[in-house]
């Protein structure tokens, strides 16, 4: 075969290459579950609006992928980010047990969390059953998982924290998969950006409180506060029924 391929034309390489490397993509693509790329317009609540541009579903991964993977940024994150981010999460957190909102038995998952600060931080004030999923894994802390589709049963988690609401595609989805991962009772806790735009790879824009109260269907929103949490101001915390 080897020698074969040396014999064909020169112009006939590069597509022979490219039947090779379509059939490759499509064979990944039978390896993990499908998001289908459809217009969300209709299904959204007034005040959020999913940013134009994305071609399909894998162009969004794509772009996501372009931040988790900058090397610059994830030295950033491993380093002069860390122990920051770690206090200032470790604040946020300890802030929800003195609420009760949160314990030390909690089962804990962290939503889109690159290198796992949230983690470690759920970690330092005694939640030591928690974990982060991301796109790009950095273990221990975090496993690689789509937060669009959980990779966890039903009812894993009895609380679940993101700040990264605005990189949802699909917003009922990544609400969706949150309220089918937690227990009955569990407790969600966003911080959002509201009614200003968030960074340049944000998937949506969230102008009130409201959209996430009609979006999580299952639970009820039992507090609203404002926070300075690393550009985002305000923190919406909801309870499944």
């Amino acid at each position: 075969m080897k020698t074969d391929l040396l014999k064909l034309p020169v112009f006939l390489k590069p597509l022979i290459l490219s039947l090779f490397l379509l059939s490759f993509l499509a064979f990944l693509s039978l390896q993990t579950p499908l998001l289908s790329f459809n217009k969300p317009a209709e299904k959204l609540p007034p005040d959020l609006k999913i940013r134009p541009g994305y071609s399909s579903y894998d162009a969004y991964l794509h772009r996501q992928l372009n931040k988790t993977l900058n090397p610059k940024l994830r030295q950033i994150w491993t380093t002069r980010d860390w122990d920051r981010k770690v206090r200032v999460f470790s604040e946020f957190f300890g802030s929800l047990k003195r609420r009760e909102l949160l314990s030390n038995g909690s089962k804990s998952l962290c939503i889109g969390a690159r290198v796992g600060q949230e983690v470690a931080a759920l970690k330092r004030v005694g939640v030591n059953d928690s974990v982060g999923i991301d796109l790009v894994p950095y273990p221990p802390l975090v496993l690689k998982g789509d937060f669009h589709h959980q990779p966890f049963d039903d009812g894993t988690f009895d609380f679940e924290f993101s700040n990264v609401f605005d990189h949802a595609l699909y917003p009922w989805r990544f609400v969706g998969e949150i309220e089918r991962t937690l227990r009955r009772g569990g407790v969600c806790v966003l911080h959002v950006l509201l009614s200003r735009r968030a960074d340049k790879y944000s998937a949506n824009d969230l102008y009130s409180v409201d959209a996430l109260k009609e979006l999580f269907k299952n639970s009820e929103m039992v507090e609203v506060r404002r926070i300075d949490g690393f550009g985002l101001d305000t923190e919406v915390v909801f309870r499944k029924k």
